[in-house]
């Protein structure tokens, strides 16, 4: 501004020396057309330095323009910015919702797994329990009610001699049986089994044990313990687990 304001100077400093070389010049010659073209030359500086204030005015409201656009340009921009980071953020928090959505609905299925294993394993093992249990009593019922019957018999005013002899050996070999039962049942536990069931049918002896895993080892050593205390050979004895 201050450089347009010296040019101005220098102009109409320019246009005075003209004027005043016109003025000598119309005193020297009395050229009244030369002071004419010498005002002329004084107007068209001024409309020179009009026109150089024009230029700046103008150049001065070119340059607002443009610092309004850009400001604009910029306004816009910062707001495309400011939107494309508000939908990104959006968007990582929808998908950060949907990860924890879809880690918790794994970490309930796995949990739900575990739980239904668990359960699966418990029902297993209240199974065991039951059968074993369960068959025990019906075991030791039979021999109750076996027991019974001889002895009824044994009683009996009505019964021979012979009847109740034989009845005599039938009580004792099932009191027999169930004492090396217990016994045999108390010694595989003894081995490491949780629990075992034993049955007798005349030679033949069944063991069913309570295992996940029945190995020959083990096999082995319900093997010795039946034959060594119920006197039973090791082709009659049938083990199982459950």
């Amino acid at each position: 501004m201050k450089f347009l304001k010296k040019n101005q100077v220098i102009i109409y400093v320019t246009a005075l020396m003209l004027v005043v070389a016109g003025y000598m010049n119309f005193t020297a010659n009395g050229d009244l057309k030369s002071a004419v073209q010498t005002a002329s030359s004084e107007e068209e500086l001024d409309k020179m330095a009009n026109i150089g204030d024009a230029q700046l005015v103008s150049s001065n409201v070119v340059s607002e323009s443009e610092n309004q656009e850009n400001i604009s340009n910029a306004n816009s921009a910062k707001s495309e910015n400011t939107n494309e980071t508000s939908n990104s953020e959006n968007e990582n928090l929808t998908n950060a919702e949907n990860s924890n959505a879809i880690n918790e609905e794994k970490n309930q299925s796995n949990t739900n797994e575990k739980n239904e294993t668990a359960e699966t394993s418990s029902n297993i093992s209240r199974s065991n329990d039951d059968y074993f249990s369960t068959s025990k009593l019906e075991r030791d019922t039979m021999y109750s009610q076996m027991l019974e019957t001889y002895e009824n018999i044994l009683n009996s005013s009505n019964s021979l001699e012979t009847q109740k002899q034989s009845a005599t050996e039938e009580i004792k070999k099932i009191n027999d049986t169930k004492n090396s039962i217990m016994i045999c049942e108390n010694l595989i536990k003894t081995k490491g089994f949780e629990d075992s069931i034993i049955f007798v049918n005349g030679e033949s002896i069944s063991i069913v044990v309570k295992d996940n895993q029945l190995t020959a080892e083990k096999v082995a050593q319900i093997q010795n313990i039946i034959s060594r205390e119920m006197n039973a050979k090791v082709e009659n004895i049938h083990i199982s687990n459950k």
